[in-house]
C-alpha cells in the first residue's frame, strides 16, 4: 500500500495533469460543469455496478474516474475565482468535524442511530436546510429518494418502532391497491401503487435490506436468465419470437435450474 506521502504526491499529480489538460487539450478546454454533469452521473452508476459485482479492480478504476471529475469541477470554478480544490477539501473537512461532535466535541453518541440523529439535528440547525428533507436531491431515482427521505425522517424520530409494524402497513396498502384495481381509475391505481412501493421500501429499510440494491440484483438475475432463454432457443435454431408462452416458460425454468 502507498504511504500518506505517496498518496499526496499522486493527488498533486492529478491536479497537475488537470492543469495541463485544461490549458492544452481541445476537448478538456471546451468542457463546463453542465457538460460534465451527465458524464459524472454515468460514472457514478458505473461505480455502483462495480460495487454490486464486488469487482475491486473496477471499483478502483471508477473511483479514479470520479476523482478526476471532482478535480475537473474544482478547476473550472477556480478559473472564475469562485473556489478551488483546497476550498472543496476544507469545506468537507469542516463539515465532518461539525457533524461529529461525539468525536471532536463533548457530545455523547454510543450507537449508529444516535450518530445519525445528531447528524440530522445539526443539519436542521443550518439555515440552508430549513426542512429535514431539504438535503434529499430532487433528481435522485425514486427508489433511492424514498429510502433517503425515510432515513431523514427517522433522524428526527418519525419512524416505525419495528419492522413488523411497517409490514402491517404494506398489507394495508396492498389491500387499498387491490380495491383500486377493481373500482378505481388509472390515476387512483397509480397513486395506490406508489403508496404500496413506498411502504415496501420502508419495510425493507427497517428489515436491513437496501431496496435499490435488492432490485438491481433482481434485474441482473432477470437479464442472466432471459439471455439464457435466448441462447437455448438459438441452439434449437429458433428465436423467442418463434415460441409461444408455454415454450418460453419451459426455457425460463431451465434457466433457473
Amino acid at each position: 500500500m502507498n504511504s500518506r506521502e505517496d498518496i499526496l504526491k499522486a493527488f498533486d499529480r492529478l491536479l497537475s495533469i488537470m492543469d495541463t489538460l485544461r490549458a492544452e487539450c481541445p476537448w478538456d478546454k471546451k468542457q463546463s460543469m453542465e457538460s460534465l454533469r451527465h458524464l459524472t452521473i454515468e460514472e457514478t452508476y458505473e461505480l455502483a455496478d462495480a460495487i454490486l459485482e464486488n469487482d475491486l479492480p473496477e471499483i478502483k478504476k471508477e473511483l479514479g474516474d470520479l476523482s478526476l471529475h471532482m478535480v475537473f469541477y474544482a478547476k473550472i470554478a477556480s478559473e472564475s475565482q469562485v473556489f478551488d480544490m483546497g476550498d472543496v477539501l476544507n469545506s468537507v473537512c469542516d463539515k465532518l468535524i461539525e457533524r461529529h461532535p461525539h468525536i471532536y466535541g463533548d457530545v455523547k453518541a454510543e450507537s449508529e442511530a444516535e450518530v445519525k440523529a445528531n447528524w440530522e439535528k445539526i443539519k436542521l440547525g443550518n439555515k440552508q436546510n430549513r426542512s429535514v428533507l431539504d438535503g434529499v436531491p430532487k433528481s435522485l431515482p425514486a427508489v433511492v429518494k424514498a429510502f433517503r427521505m425515510q432515513e431523514k425522517a427517522k433522524g428526527v424520530g418519525f419512524d416505525w418502532e419495528k419492522a413488523d409494524l411497517a409490514w402491517e402497513k404494506v398489507r394495508e396498502e396492498m389491500a387499498e391497491f387491490e380495491e383500486e384495481q377493481v373500482n378505481g381509475n388509472s390515476n387512483s391505481r397509480e397513486d395506490e401503487f406508489g403508496d404500496l412501493m413506498f411502504s415496501l421500501i420502508n419495510y425493507a429499510r427497517l428489515a436491513g435490506i437496501n431496496p435499490e440494491n435488492a432490485l438491481e440484483r433482481t434485474n441482473k438475475k432477470f437479464i442472466s436468465r432471459f439471455q439464457s432463454m435466448e441462447k437455448q432457443a438459438a441452439e434449437n435454431g429458433k428465436n423467442l419470437y418463434d415460441l409461444n408462452l408455454e415454450e418460453m416458460e419451459n426455457l425460463w425454468q431451465n434457466a433457473k435450474s
